[in-house]
C-alpha cells in the first residue's frame, strides 16, 4: 500500500499544515509581516501538535471505528501530547523567559555572553483547546469530501 493514499496521514498532515499556515496568517494580520519561521517553529496560536494528534485520533475513529483499541490508544496519545503542550512545555518557556530576563539584567550591568532561549515552546490551554478542533474539524471535513 501507498503510505500517501492513506486518509488518515492526509488527513493529520493537513490539520498540521493549517494550523502552522494560520500562525502564519496571525502574525500578519497581527503585525503586517510575514514570518515565515513561525511555520516551522513551536508554540504560539493554534496548536500544531494538538491539530495533528487530535486529526489522528478521530481519522482512525472514522476509519477503524469509536470502539476499536487502536482508536483508544490514539486518544490516550493525543490527550498526553496536548497535556505536554500544555503543561511541561509551556512552563519551559515561561522558565526561558525569566532566564532571558535575567540575562538581559546582567547584560546591562557587563558584558556577558548573550544568547536568548527560545521561549515560545509550549502552548495555553485555549491554544490546545483551538488546535484540537481544528484537528477534529479536518479529520471529518476530509473524510466527508
Amino acid at each position: 500500500m501507498n503510505p500517501f493514499s492513506s486518509k488518515i496521514l492526509l488527513a493529520t498532515t493537513l490539520a498540521w499544515f493549517l494550523a502552522q499556515g494560520f500562525k502564519v496568517l496571525l502574525y500578519w494580520y497581527r503585525h503586517h509581516k510575514i514570518n515565515f519561521r513561525l511555520f516551522v517553529g513551536t508554540g504560539g496560536m493554534p496548536s500544531s501538535h494538538s491539530a495533528f494528534v487530535s486529526s489522528l485520533a478521530t481519522a482512525i475513529g472514522l476509519e477503524a471505528g469509536w470502539t476499536a483499541p487502536v482508536f483508544m490508544l490514539s486518544v490516550g496519545m493525543a490527550l498526553v501530547i496536548m497535556s505536554d503542550a500544555a503543561g511541561v512545555r509551556r512552563s519551559a518557556g515561561q522558565q526561558a523567559q525569566i532566564l532571558n530576563e535575567i540575562m538581559d539584567d546582567l547584560y546591562k550591568s557587563k558584558p556577558v555572553p548573550h544568547t536568548r532561549l527560545k521561549e515560545l515552546l509550549g502552548h495555553t490551554p485555549v491554544q490546545v483547546f483551538v488546535g484540537a478542533f481544528l484537528g477534529i474539524a479536518t479529520a471529518f471535513l476530509f473524510y466527508k469530501l
